[in-house]
């Protein structure tokens, strides 16, 4: 069952899809399982495996979704003895269950794959991510122009969701070469789960496609979820000064950090 279990993790992570691993840690006294035993949960609420069925697995099913939203792991000590007390079970026994979140690969998508996009690109696979460039323009989408993409997308903006998985790990960073193509394509990426949705520009441009966009019927809490201008703001003029902002930025959001000088 386990090398099954494995198979299943793995073939989850190939299409971008987290999973949380539990298993009993300790058992002692009469409990419905051993410890080793393991159950795979997936993000729609899908389960292979069991830890014993009952209560006790409905509530570790609702530890473990909660687990992959954070991402974070946790350990739960369960007494099997007193439902009037609010135990899971009458056993007898007592379990603890560990519950592991196993997350894909952070992504970064580069959605423009002119002279900043490549910066960042390059930056974004030196920072560990895996990272996707999707340009319209052929020329721009290939690994001559970009080498250190892991994935080419040669597609328009608007149907990126369709050729990607974009999840609650992935970033999309529009180095864009003008509100028109923001205002075509983004109405369908504001409409995918991706963690970050930022866009290049000014404050004049990001005016521009926000008028164009709600005249599309875009709505405010819609466009809330863009960061435009993307990036800290570090006076960067460079491709690759650009490019660092844009990922201190992702940076921030991903570790929680505060963007305040360590120093004070």
């Amino acid at each position: 069952m386990n090398e099954n279990l494995y198979r299943l993790i793995s073939e989850a992570l190939e299409r971008g899809e987290s999973t949380a691993l539990c298993t009993i840690t300790e058992a002692h006294g009469s409990t419905p399982r051993h410890t080793g035993s393991k159950m795979l949960v997936f993000e729609d609420g899908r389960f292979i495996g069991t830890i014993g069925g009952g209560e006790l697995e409905r509530r570790v099913l609702d530890e473990a979704r909660k687990v992959i939203q954070a991402g974070k792991p946790v350990k739960l000590h369960y007494a099997m003895s007193d439902p009037a007390r609010g135990d899971p079970g009458v056993c007898g026994g007592q379990v603890e269950v560990f519950v592991e979140p196993i997350l894909p690969k952070e992504t970064i998508v580069v959605i423009g794959g002119g002279h900043v996009g490549k910066a960042v690109a390059h930056l974004a696979k030196w920072l560990g991510f895996w990272v996707v460039v999707s340009d319209d323009r052929a020329e721009f989408c290939t690994p001559e122009m970009n080498p250190d993409a892991d994935v080419f997308l040669h597609v328009p903006m608007a149907e990126l969701p369709r050729h990607l998985n974009i999840n609650r790990n992935t970033y999309l960073l529009l180095t864009t070469r003008g509100s028109a193509v923001d205002v075509a394509g983004l109405p369908a990426l504001l409409e995918t789960p991706a963690r970050y949705i930022g866009v290049i520009g000014s404050k004049r441009r990001w005016a521009t496609t926000v008028k164009a966009l709600k005249e599309r019927g875009i709505s405010e809490q819609a466009l809330a979820r863009v960061h435009s201008p993307m990036g800290l703001e570090l006076n960067a003029e460079t491709p690759e000064e650009i490019a660092v902002s844009m990922m201190a930025e992702i940076l921030l959001l991903k570790h929680g950090g505060d963007g305040k000088p360590m120093s004070k």
